[in-house]
């Protein structure tokens, strides 16, 4: 359940990991800022590839005392040394990815803008559940997770609820009080400094 603890942030890699520069830059994130997860998040389909830059992802978080989890790749968690899984279909998976990785793997759902696929996936085990995009995207349905479902998750259901997608500095102010978590990814990497771009966006959570 959401308390009145400030929110934590949670962080999303870039979609196109550069092993050249992208290290340096997720280390200064991680140094700048309390940052409570960490998601390998690649749109890169190359096995060798993805599995380069997680490697290089966990180093980083691990020696940071950081978690990872990394989208939707559920076999390679345990091969990289990973700590879980985020799911990107709700509750579909969440309980095979509890059998197959066990109790203490952290296993993640995004749940896109409906309160009863957030609500299966955690009676099925889910350790948190992420509703998004809170802000405009211009992507996909055009739907956005509204305020009050936050708020009524925060009143109703012990399992930690993640705030996601196009968030700005407003949109964290608004919805610092009923989310545990924030993950913020792409509103920060397009930026030239993006330690100073995040510090702008949770500047309202003190």
């Amino acid at each position: 359940m959401a308390s009145d603890d400030r929110p934590q942030i949670n962080l999303i890699t870039p979609p196109a990991f550069d092993l050249e520069t992208d290290p340096d830059r997720l280390a200064a994130v991680l140094d700048a800022v309390e940052i409570a997860c960490l998601r390998i998040s690649l749109a890169t389909r190359d096995e060798m590839e993805l599995i380069r830059a997680a490697d290089a992802v966990r180093e980083l978080a691990h020696a940071r005392d950081v978690a990872v989890v990394i989208e939707s790749h559920l076999l390679l968690v345990e091969r990289l040394g990973l700590d879980g899984v985020h799911l990107t279909d709700g509750a579909r998976s969440v309980r095979k990815a509890r059998k197959d990785l066990g109790a203490d793997a952290i296993i993640g759902a995004h749940c896109g803008v409906t309160r009863h696929e957030g609500i299966s996936a955690g009676e099925a085990g889910a350790d948190y559940v992420a509703f998004g995009p809170v802000g405009e995207t211009g992507l996909g349905t055009g739907q956005r997770a509204e305020f009050d479902l936050f708020e009524w998750w925060s009143e109703m259901i012990e399992v930690p609820v993640v705030a996601e997608g196009a968030l700005t500095r407003a949109l964290v102010e608004q919805f610092g009080p009923v989310t545990d978590h924030f993950a913020f990814g792409p509103e920060i990497w397009g930026a030239d400094n993006p330690v100073a771009a995040l510090k702008e966006l949770i500047a309202p959570l003190g």
